[in-house]
């Protein structure tokens, strides 16, 4: 290229070249660019008014030129060198900028700028840097858990492609990590790549937890250059489980051991504080001194009072690291005597008792016929009213489902007793007669009547209750009857009778007869006075008329009288 230099310039030119005049007071420039971008370098020259060409080169390590760019000023023409590594990257303008494209890290080189005219050469170094943002940083090869008070790997933090070259910081729960012998050491490792440039960091930690580790976030960063200056990228957190050993055992009693009563099964459940939990522990029953290996749980299966005691577990390779605990068994029994079905006779004296045996006081409530007792039932004389079905029934409060009872069927049985009661209507005509039955089981009523007379009403019962009722009729006897009520169960027959006189009710016609009898006379005879009394007072009206009017006549008389003595006096 440099063949095709005007012929007038090229032994001056060379001469330049070899050494090179910067211009007063011109320092190094830098060009910061990011990998991958393009390159912009100017030339920082001013162009003199007899510039014959302008020419770009960069300066090998050892300090030789290498030329990559030409431009004419007469000729506007612009021509690249033949340098492979920037073939199809170069671009020169007009002003003499120079622009790499796709930037790589080799392009990190002194480059200069050359003005060239007939008397004179001028150039500009510009040192281009160039920058890598490495990847995310991140954590791998973690363990699978921590555990206290050993020194172990926690994992590696690697970031890929980065140049330069960055930092690695390890953080926990967000403050940063230096070493400290025996209980965090880190070890860092750099690559680069040959083709590349680029640099991969490791950062590996290694760390002595405490169970203050638990739930603790763990990260890191790369701090590394970039065009603008100084930037730091985090990574993810990492939390690991945290191995430590067990420090306490206690155990569970399933059901609430409260509340465990006879029939139930019990699960022992012992457990250990460490992370990982022990799998395997002793478990010692009441009276037992040998304990029993088995997994953390232990079952007893359909347990009797007699289960109540001590109930420990402890580790199997640390028999003083134990935990016990009391359980009762609750147990409730009930003795009703007598029970079942019991019948008795009307008058018989009837002791019950219905006794408890608890592992803690209960409560007791008396039934009869779904109805509950104020007291316990006590019998010294039995009536009819007293057979029905009677249940103690008992229960313990604080344990759930732990409730007994037992029930009493009382029968109170008597033999027939009769009591009859007549009543006569009040108009005389007819009596009700009543047969009163008391007895159990139910006696079975028969009448019988002996004489005359017609029943009004058929028999009539009331209901049976508490082993008594009635039966009735009506009757209007023509003469003197006898009336049987004939009551019978299974136990005996009884016949009662009740005589009814006739009498009663003619006394009470006649009575009634003469009564009528006597109001119709007396009705007469007021009738008759009545008579009499308005005669007279008609007479007596009459007389009375008469002398009035001679009283008014004589009145006349005078007046006549006085008037022929004033006309005489006249």
């Amino acid at each position: 290229m440099e063949s095709k230099t005007a012929p007038s310039c090229r032994l001056l030119f060379c001469l330049l070249i070899s050494a090179a005049v910067l211009r007063p007071g011109l320092g190094l420039y830098t060009v910061n660019s990011a990998y991958g971008d393009t390159i912009i370098m100017p030339c920082r020259l001013d162009v003199p008014q007899n510039l014959m060409f302008g020419k770009w080169k960069y300066e090998k390590p050892d300090g030789s030129p290498v030329f990559i760019a030409f431009r004419s000023s007469t000729k506007k023409s612009v021509q690249y060198d033949d340098v492979p590594e920037y073939k199809d990257r170069l671009s020169l303008s007009e002003n003499y900028t120079l622009s790499i494209s796709n930037a790589r890290i080799s392009d990190e080189k002194r480059f200069v700028c050359m003005l060239v005219t007939e008397d004179n050469v001028f150039e500009a170094p510009t040192i281009v840097k160039v920058f890598k943002q490495p990847s995310k940083p991140e954590i791998v090869n973690k363990a699978l858990f921590l555990e206290t008070e050993q020194l172990k790997k926690l994992g590696d933090c690697i970031s890929k492609d980065s140049y330069p070259d960055g930092n690695i910081t390890w953080y926990r729960s967000g403050k940063v990590l230096q070493p400290l012998e025996g209980a965090v050491v880190i070890n860092v490792r750099k690559q680069m790549d040959p083709v590349t440039q680029l640099y991969t960091m490791t950062s590996s930690l290694e760390y002595k937890t405490t169970k203050a580790d638990i739930q603790m976030p763990f990260t890191c960063s790369v701090i590394y250059y970039g065009p603008t200056g100084q930037k730091t990228v985090h990574s993810e957190q990492a939390i690991f489980d945290i191995y430590y050993p067990t420090e306490q055992v206690t155990i569970q009693v399933l059901p609430p051991k409260n509340a465990i009563k006879e029939g139930d099964n019990i699960t022992l459940k012992c457990i250990g504080n460490g992370n990982p939990p022990p799998e395997e522990f002793l478990f010692y029953l009441p009276g037992q001194p040998e304990g029993i290996r088995s997994s953390n749980t232990y079952i007893l299966t359909d347990v009797r009072r007699n289960a109540t005691g001590d109930y420990k577990c402890s580790l199997i390779d640390k028999k003083s690291m134990i935990a016990s605990t009391t359980i009762t068994v609750h147990y409730l029994d009930l003795s009703l005597n007598p029970s079942g079905e019991v019948t008795k006779q009307i008058g018989d004296a009837l002791p019950v008792s219905c006794t408890i045996s608890a592992s803690r006081n209960a409560t007791v409530v008396w039934m009869k016929d779904n109805i509950r007792l104020r007291s316990s039932p006590s019998f010294s004389s039995l009536h009819y009213q007293d057979a029905g079905n009677y249940v103690c029934e008992t229960a313990l409060q604080e344990v759930e489902g732990l409730k007994k009872s037992e029930s009493l069927t009382l029968i109170v049985e008597g033999k027939p007793q009769i009591k009859m009661t007549k009543k006569t209507d009040p108009s005389g005509l007819s009596k009700t007669i009543i047969c009163h039955v008391e007895g159990f089981p139910k006696p079975a009523i028969q009448w019988t009547i002996t004489g005359s007379g017609s029943v009004i009403n058929q028999t009539e019962e009331s209901p049976y209750i508490n082993g008594r009722y009635y039966s009735k009729i009506i009757i209007s006897p023509e003469e003197n009857v006898t009336l049987t009520c004939t009551a019978e169960n299974q136990l005996e027959r009884t016949v009662n009778s009740l005589n009814v006189s006739a009498n009663e009710n003619k006394e009470k016609v006649n009575d009634q007869a003469k009564l009528i009898v006597g109001i119709v006379v007396g009705l007469l005879l007021a009738a008759l006075v009545a008579g009499v009394v308005y005669w007279l007072y008609i007479k007596k009206s009459k007389s009375a008329s008469k002398h009035v009017n001679k009283d008014l006549g004589n009145m006349e008389e005078n007046k006549k009288l006085e008037e022929n003595n004033h006309k005489t006096e006249a």
